[in-house]
């Protein structure tokens, strides 16, 4: 053996020339079983390899299965249970599987519990539209979902692995809230990669379910909302219906009241043109015959001239009077137009009346409305009695809250000597006489308001009103008269 040489060095396989304890070896071996589950690189590891690629292609096929499972969301909660328990028994080749919501949890959600057989039959004893009622149910998969509904899941709470079965617990914020169980045939036994792919579905049923549940509360606030809505519409309309009946009963109430104020005012005139008026022209026609009887016939004859026109005017006193007594129909007029027609009743007709409205006129209160037309009245009265003026005019201010009226005339009345008789009545001191100024005094005031005694600009006095006025309703149009 003197003389042998031993071979030239060459490159060395650091698998196949290393020694058995070489680090070399134990560090590729490390790597290949993290990537692929191989133990070594020795004749079996074909074996191996097939069967981790196997192990890869049903885990590959579980998490196509879990998303097609978790796009069911959106179709609602039945069609997302029966994906997760189709892909449980389609990964596991399950002969049967049960998932089950205990009862009290999760309650605005469904089904509570889904079935399917080997064969892919959907079983459940309610609440289910595609499933059918089972009859015949093996006493482990009957005992399982009794326990999950029953909430009775001391062992349950924590997965169970046996040689052909799995069960792992639906959780939800840290609580179970139910539970998916699966058997597999005598020839499919279960491995750790089957509980992964459990729990996953499990867990992703139970955050679906739990969307679907608030998905299902949202549409019955939204449902809620709707109808509160629709309710609130229906009583906007009814509310608008009942304020538009108010305020055209307001406006029928307010013509009665004016027709009323313009009939009493009519009378009123009536009876002192008879009480007073009519029965001094007769009083005086009679002194008149009694005096012609034993005058000289030239003065007689003048007595007679003035007799025969005093019985004139009585007859034209009677028809005044029964005009007056007539009612008119003034349902239709403004309070403007109302007070121009009381004008016409007080004024001679030697006497220019004028009646303006400023401002946007509305519908005032009944009580407002009744006070204005008798204050007008009053002073038009006195006007055309005491006042011996040739115009008389009548303003009615409209203004956002006050309403107010002024009555202004040419005549010789003394403002200073109104005021005091108005004061002597107040203090009650004129014994029932010189009541007008008072009257009108105390209507405004009773209102919250105020009259004033002043000179006019016209010569003569001005009476002016002031009412406020609170709630009353526009009328949208600008009068003048």
């Amino acid at each position: 053996m003197a003389g042998h040489r031993a071979p030239a060095p060459g490159p060395v396989d650091p698998v196949m020339d290393a020694p058995p304890d070489h680090d070399v070896v134990g560090g590729i071996d490390d790597r290949l079983e993290s990537l692929v589950g191989l133990h070594s690189v020795k004749g079996s590891h074909y074996a191996q390899f097939r069967g981790v690629e196997q192990r890869l292609s049903r885990v590959v096929d579980a998490l196509d299965r879990i998303s097609r499972a978790l796009v069911q969301t959106a179709e609602g909660p039945e069609n997302l249970v029966l994906s997760v328990v189709r892909a449980a028994q389609e990964h596991l080749g399950a002969e049967w599987v049960v998932f089950a919501l205990c009862d009290g949890e999760l309650d605005r959600t469904g089904p509570r519990h889904l079935m399917m057989t080997q064969d892919g039959t959907i079983l459940a004893f309610e609440g289910v539209q595609m499933a059918r009622a089972p009859r015949h149910l093996p006493a482990d998969v009957l005992n399982r979902l009794n326990d999950i509904l029953r909430n009775q899941m001391d062992r349950l709470t924590r997965p169970v692995v046996d040689d052909h079965h799995l069960h792992v617990p639906v959780h939800l914020d840290g609580r179970v809230v139910g539970g998916l169980s699966a058997w597999t045939p005598p020839h499919t036994p279960v491995d750790s990669s089957d509980l992964v792919v459990m729990r996953i579905l499990a867990r992703q049923a139970a955050v679906a379910l739990l969307n679907a549940a608030l998905l299902e509360e949202s549409r019955h606030q939204l449902t809620r909302a709707e109808h509160a809505y629709a309710q609130a519409s229906e009583q906007a309309r009814d509310l608008a219906a009942r304020n538009l009946e108010l305020e055209r009963t307001q406006r029928e109430l307010s013509a009665a009241m004016r027709q009323r104020l313009v009939v009493e005012e009519r009378e009123r005139i009536a009876r002192e043109l008879h009480d007073s008026v009519t029965q001094s022209v007769l009083s005086a026609g009679m002194q008149i015959e009694v005096c012609r009887i034993d005058a000289e016939p030239r003065t007689a004859e003048r007595l007679e001239v003035a007799g025969r026109l005093t019985r004139d005017a009585v007859e034209q006193l009677r028809s005044v009077i029964y005009a007056l007594n007539q009612s008119p129909t003034v349902s239709e007029l403004s309070l403007g137009e109302v007070l121009d027609g009381l004008c016409s009743m007080h004024m001679p007709a030697d006497l220019e009346t004028e009646v303006r409205v400023v401002g946007r006129p509305r519908d005032l209160p009944d009580d407002v409305q009744h006070a204005i037309l008798r204050i007008a009245g009053e002073a038009l009265f006195n006007t055309a009695v005491h006042a011996e003026a040739s115009t008389a005019r009548l303003t009615l201010s409209y203004g956002d809250h006050l309403i107010s009226l002024s009555i202004d005339d040419d005549g010789d009345g003394d403002p200073a000597h109104m005021r005091k008789v108005l004061r002597a009545a107040t203090l009650g001191d004129l014994a029932g006489r010189h009541r007008g100024l008072a009257n009108m005094a105390t209507r405004a005031t009773e209102l919250g308001g105020g009259l004033r005694i002043r000179r006019s600009r016209l010569g003569g006095v001005r009476i002016g009103v002031e009412i406020p006025v609170t709630g009353a309703t526009g009328s949208g149009t600008r009068e003048a008269t």
